[in-house]
């Protein structure tokens, strides 16, 4: 078999962070709301599990171009369109990528990442995201975040490498959602944890472990998601770990992540770990994916650790429970604006909306979108275009409209002319923002959202959207 390695990683969480200290003392009367401990990473009305996924990946493929696209994920907002060509079409990769949508489980990007370490060759992409839907009053409504992580693989060395594996089927129904119903349903949780621990994670971990040449105490940092809290306590002493398992920190801090939750954790590991230390990594669900990693060097960006310790807070359950679908609100006839996007729009500019790909004239001038004639005084008729991928583009805010007359399902509605450094000027949405509006002249980032929801068809399009360039640090009270 080839060596294969890690090559780039990166994670992604959303602005929101719910205080679940707010939801104990809201449910109090009905005795739900949990221990309100912690907080839950909470996504925007235009984000979901694609979008998510592409801001991980940005960071993770850097300026290279992987072969082979996967997208990983038990709460992909679409059954039947590919997700993965859609995350090929935000990265402007080449059309000829492969690409493949893998879910059904939990440890679903773990399992790709299995596959691709162990055969092919090349670069490819493993991006997971999750925002899943759970019943308001459960318990995981309040433990699952909201969140994405991404992984590039290849033949050249990297930032890790792999010393074993094991995988260990089980069908083990700790936790698991009917498509008819799209809800979950939790077993009890001492069976989950016993069961869990005894039939699925102590033999794949061993496995694994003896498949590196490597006993417990030799790994420095593990990525174990836990479907019960303590799960992880109980690998100690039959596996010998003495570890610290980074998703009780992540969990903690954002929730619990799903198929993203590896893929994430393995990002903030890389991001801790020495050189020659060694990383346990499980994908579960249904039974395990062990991976057992020697990090090689750390990655040049920071993005978990940053995702952690970036926010805002909010106490409003009210506000949870409107962006997680846990309440219909009425919002008047501004809603009933008739928003569908048709086959033929896609088809025909999909592409370029997608990857955010203006035009440059002849005279050099940018513009996005590329229409028949230029926007130019000089022009005279339809003339050719030069390609320009306008989502990392340096740019600034040259007008900015805060208001509540559009409609939002999150309101207020921010919008504006966005100036690129390469002189293309586009009137663009501007999400992420909480509190004052950016300035004119402050920089802003790019980012991939859904742009609008048909509520009719139910059927959502995306674009970018600009966001101030940096996100405040967060502040737990």
């Amino acid at each position: 078999m080839t060596e294969r390695y890690i090559q780039g990683v990166a994670g992604y969480l959303p602005l929101l962070r719910f205080d679940k200290k707010a939801a104990r003392a809201e449910l109090r009367w009905s005795g739900l709301g949990g221990s309100g401990r912690g907080l839950r990473a909470v996504a925007g009305w235009d984000e979901d599990a694609l979008t998510m996924a592409v801001e991980a990946a940005r960071n993770a493929v850097g300026q290279g171009a992987p072969a082979r696209v996967t997208f990983a994920s038990t709460s992909a907002p679409f059954t039947d369109r590919s997700q993965a060509g859609l995350l090929v079409d935000a990265l402007h990769l080449p059309r000829g990528a492969e690409s493949l949508d893998v879910a059904g489980s939990r440890r679903c990007a773990v399992s790709a990442l299995v596959r691709s370490l162990r055969g092919g060759s090349g670069d490819e992409l493993i991006a997971a995201g999750e925002k899943r839907r759970a019943q308001p009053g459960s318990a995981p409504h309040l433990a699952w975040g909201d969140g994405a992580g991404a992984v590039l693989v290849g033949d050249t060395p990297g930032l890790a490498r792999v010393l074993g594996m094991a995988t260990m089927n089980m069908d083990l129904l700790d936790s698991y959602t009917i498509a008819e119903k799209g809800l979950p349903y939790a077993a009890e949780e001492r069976f989950a944890r016993d069961e869990a621990v005894a039939q699925v994670l102590v033999p794949a971990v061993r496995q694994a472990l003896s498949a590196a040449g490597v006993d417990g105490a030799a790994i420095a940092l593990a990525v174990v998601p836990e479907a019960v809290a303590g799960s992880y306590k109980g690998l100690g002493k039959p596996c010998g770990l003495t570890a610290p398992n980074l998703c009780e920190e992540i969990t903690e801090k954002a929730g619990e992540l799903g198929a993203a939750a590896p893929l994430f954790g393995l990002a903030l590991a890389l991001e801790r770990a020495n050189p020659g230390d060694r990383i346990l990594l499980v994908g579960f669900g249904n039974g395990a994916d062990v991976l057992v990693l020697e990090s090689l060097s750390r990655p040049e960006q920071a993005t978990a650790t940053e995702a952690l310790a970036e926010g805002v807070l909010t106490a409003s359950y009210s506000r949870l429970l409107n962006l997680t679908g846990g309440v219909d609100l009425d919002w008047g006839p501004r809603a009933e604006v008739n928003q569908k996007t048709t086959a033929t729009v896609l088809a025909r500019h999909g592409r370029d909306m997608h990857g955010f790909v203006g035009g440059r004239d002849p005279r050099g001038n940018v513009q996005f979108p590329k229409t028949p004639i230029p926007v130019s005084p000089e022009a005279t008729g339809p003339e050719p275009y030069e390609d320009v991928v306008l989502r990392d583009v340096p740019a600034r805010m040259a007008s900015i409209t805060q208001d509540r007359l559009n409609f939002t399902p999150d309101p207020p509605f921010n919008f504006g002319l966005v100036q690129f450094e390469n002189g293309a000027r586009v009137a663009m949405e501007v999400c992420d923002v909480e509190g004052p509006a950016p300035q004119v002249g402050d920089p802003l980032r790019m980012r991939f959202r859904i742009k609008a929801i048909d509520r009719q068809r139910i059927f959502r399009t995306y674009f970018w959207k600009a966001a101030p360039l940096s996100r405040p640090a967060l502040e737990v009270k």
